[in-house]
């Protein structure tokens, strides 16, 4: 706004100074500094207008967005389904994508079970409550039917609140082990870089990888017994998951 006010009020003057310059005999100098001042005049008058344009759509804006939040936590509060512990903690849900989305490098998981909510509802929530006792993370490709309301529905019949923290939503995960069946157990040797952008390809490092209807202890165990290359994350898993049940 600055810089337009400055950029006309300099063109004026450069105007005038140009009007005065002119010694052309009948040249009513007068009625050209009348008609500078009067420029200058419209010139601010179209700057505040501006001005006061900005500050009307900044308001506008600021009510829009509060309307927006305000409607996001009355769904929250109202609409969404309630799990075995009570309503699922959908902000829990998408903070926990967002953070995904934007993982910084050495941050991906290193166990990893792919999931669908296709899967048997039993079966689903037994693998979703190991894996989250045994310290991995359970990861969707996406929302069914672009649906954010239906996968909390669906959802909420087979997690546990104290599970939340291990469910992510992230399709660059799926490309980057180029998952296409579920369940998918994947153990990493190490942590690795999950590139930022949902079009680019990330460099997994070495990993053990199993795929069928088997329990989370099969696919750790099978791991850990072959001391490949997820050997150590798996039994580390399996402690884990030991630990818990004798709690």
């Amino acid at each position: 706004m600055r810089l337009l006010a400055f950029g006309i009020t300099a063109l004026l003057a450069t105007a005038g100074l140009s009007a005065l310059a002119q010694t052309v005999d009948g040249l009513d100098v007068q009625t050209v500094k009348k008609r500078a001042a009067d420029l200058a005049a419209e010139a601010q008058a179209f700057v505040d207008q501006v001005k006061d344009r900005g500050d009307e759509f900044r308001e506008e804006a600021t009510v829009v967005r509060k309307s927006g939040m305000d409607n996001m936590q009355r769904v929250a509060a109202t609409d969404l389904p309630k799990g075995p512990d009570g309503k699922i903690d959908f902000d829990e849900l998408v903070q926990g994508a967002a953070k995904n989305a934007n993982v910084p490098g050495g941050d991906a998981p290193q166990f990893i079970v792919f999931a669908s909510l296709s899967m048997p509802p039993a079966s689903l929530k037994q693998l979703i409550a190991d894996t989250a006792k045994a310290g991995g993370v359970v990861v969707f490709r996406g929302f069914p039917n672009n649906s954010a309301k239906e996968f909390v529905s669906r959802l909420g019949q087979v997690v546990q609140k104290d599970d939340m923290p291990n469910i992510g939503i992230d399709p660059r995960l799926f490309r980057a082990f180029n998952v296409q069946a579920v369940p998918t157990y994947v153990a990493v040797s190490s942590t690795f870089d999950l590139c930022a952008g949902f079009s680019c390809e990330s460099k997994v490092p070495p990993h053990d990888r199993m795929e069928g209807n088997v329990t989370v202890d099969y696919a750790l165990s099978t791991f850990a017994d072959a001391n490949g290359p997820g050997a150590r994350i798996a039994s580390v898993a399996l402690a884990n998951l030991a630990r818990s049940r004798r709690r």
